[in-house]
């Protein structure tokens, strides 16, 4: 069977990598469905929505010279003409509502650093821990002290940049 691009086929799950499953489509031919191809929403783990040996139902959207097959599950899904599946969630958390005003988009719980925030202390000072501001006047001023010693050190020296010889 002649595998072409466009075609929606049925297959069964053979493999599960981080980065995809691979899937048996018939007569020994496998593809790959990357981990970006699983649903519409964001997929962490493959493993949280295919096991082994699940039928599903593929997508061809690929296939390279040297036989690699690129498969989608989200693509086969039959939907509406001008149908788009909805944006993904986002829970918004913190102070301020405008540009500026503090915003914060929940990633699975932690802030852009990566790093874990609680939810219901978001916006409001915590008392123990410095602020934004804290740590950004705290940088200024470490900054200004450090820049200015440098200048001290390097204005004493010859052939500092625009130094004053004594």
């Amino acid at each position: 069977m002649a595998i072409e691009v466009g075609a929606k086929l049925e297959g069964k799950v053979t493999g599960i990598t981080h980065f995809g499953a691979f899937v048996d489509l018939s007569g020994g031919v496998t593809g790959l469905v990357h981990i970006s191809e699983i649903a519409d929403n964001y997929v962490k783990d493959v493993k949280d929505h295919l096991k082994i040996d699940d039928v599903v139902k593929v997508k061809v959207i690929n296939v390279d010279k040297d036989g690699k097959i690129g498969l989608s599950i989200k693509q086969a899904i039959d939907r509406p003409e001008g149908h788009q599946p909805p944006p993904p969630q986002r829970e918004r958390t913190g102070a301020g509502g405008g540009p500026g005003g503090g915003e914060r988009f929940n990633r699975g719980g932690q802030d852009r650093g990566g790093r874990p925030f609680n939810k219901q202390s978001a916006g409001r000072p915590s008392y123990g821990k410095p602020s934004f501001e804290d740590k950004m006047s705290r940088f200024l001023k470490d900054s200004e002290e450090r820049i200015s010693s440098l200048k001290k050190n390097t204005e004493g020296k010859r052939g500092g940049r625009g130094a004053k010889r004594v």
